[in-house]
C-alpha cells in the first residue's frame, strides 16, 4: 500500500454521471487503467451495476469483449427446471435486470448518436455479451472486461475459479449486496464476496468502494429501511 491520498476528480460515463461521493470512487475506480480487481458493495438501487457497465463501455476500446453475468439462483429455492417457458425464456426472467440497466444507458441517447449504435453494434457482434455465469466456463477471459453482478450468491470457490481465469489485460468487477442472499447455503459472512473483500484488501491492483446511498427512489429506499 502506497499510504498516497489522491484527489479523485467526478467524471461521467456513457452519461452516467455519479450522484455522490462513493460513486465518484467506484467509477474511477472502474475506469482505472491500473486497477485490475475493483469489487463493489451496496444495497438495492446504489448503482453498483449501472457504474459497471457505464464504466466498462467507456473503457471498451481496451478491450476485446465485456461479459456482463449473474449466477442464475431461482427465487425461493425452485428449481428452473419447475419454471413455465423454454430455457430462454426462463433465463431471460434473470438476466432482465442487466438488460434494464443497458436500457438505461443506451436512453441516454437518440438513434441517431454514434454511442447508440456503438451499443447495438457491440451486441450484434457479441462484444458485448449478457449471460448466465455458468455460460462462461470454457470461455477465453483475456483481454476481457469481466462484470460479475449478485456476486454475493458465488462461494470462495467459485469466486477464486473466476479470478484464477483472468488472462492478460483482464479486469474482473463483482457487485453485490452481501445482506440479500438467495442461496440457503451462504450467509453474509461466509459468501465468496465477502470474503474477497476481506483477504485482498489494500492490494495495489484492488479496489473496494461500499455505496451505501440510494439514488433509484423513494421508494426503493424505504425498501431497503425495512427489517
Amino acid at each position: 500500500m502506497s499510504q498516497r491520498i489522491e484527489r479523485i476528480q467526478k467524471k461521467s460515463a456513457f452519461r452516467i454521471t455519479p450522484r455522490n461521493a462513493e460513486q465518484v470512487f467506484a467509477l474511477h475506480a472502474i475506469t482505472h487503467p491500473n486497477i485490475k480487481l475493483v469489487t463493489l458493495r451496496g444495497v438495492a438501487g446504489t448503482g453498483k451495476t449501472l457504474l459497471a457497465l457505464a464504466g466498462a463501455l467507456d473503457q471498451k476500446r481496451y478491450f476485446i469483449q465485456i461479459y456482463l453475468a449473474r449466477p442464475i439462483v431461482p427465487l425461493s429455492h425452485k428449481d428452473i427446471g419447475y419454471l413455465p417457458g423454454d430455457i430462454v425464456s426462463k433465463l431471460n426472467s434473470y438476466l432482465e435486470p442487466l438488460w434494464n440497466n443497458l436500457k438505461f444507458i443506451k436512453n441516454q441517447y437518440n438513434e441517431r448518436d454514434k454511442e447508440y449504435k456503438q451499443i447495438t453494434d457491440a451486441l450484434e457482434q457479441e462484444k458485448l455479451t449478457i449471460t448466465p455465469l455458468a455460460y462462461i466456463r470454457g470461455r477465453n477471459i483475456s483481454n476481457v472486461c469481466f462484470i460479475v453482478d449478485e456476486a454475493q450468491n458465488l462461494t470462495l470457490h467459485e469466486v477464486k475459479t473466476i479470478i484464477t481465469r483472468a488472462g492478460e489485460n483482464t479486469k474482473i468487477i463483482f457487485t453485490g449486496d452481501i445482506y440479500q442472499i438467495d442461496t440457503p447455503y451462504l450467509d453474509s459472512q461466509s459468501n465468496g464476496l465477502s470474503y474477497l473483500i476481506d483477504k485482498i484488501k489494500y492490494h495495489e491492483i484492488y479496489a473496494h468502494v461500499r455505496l451505501e446511498r440510494g439514488e433509484r427512489s423513494h421508494l426503493t429506499n424505504l425498501a431497503n429501511e425495512l427489517p
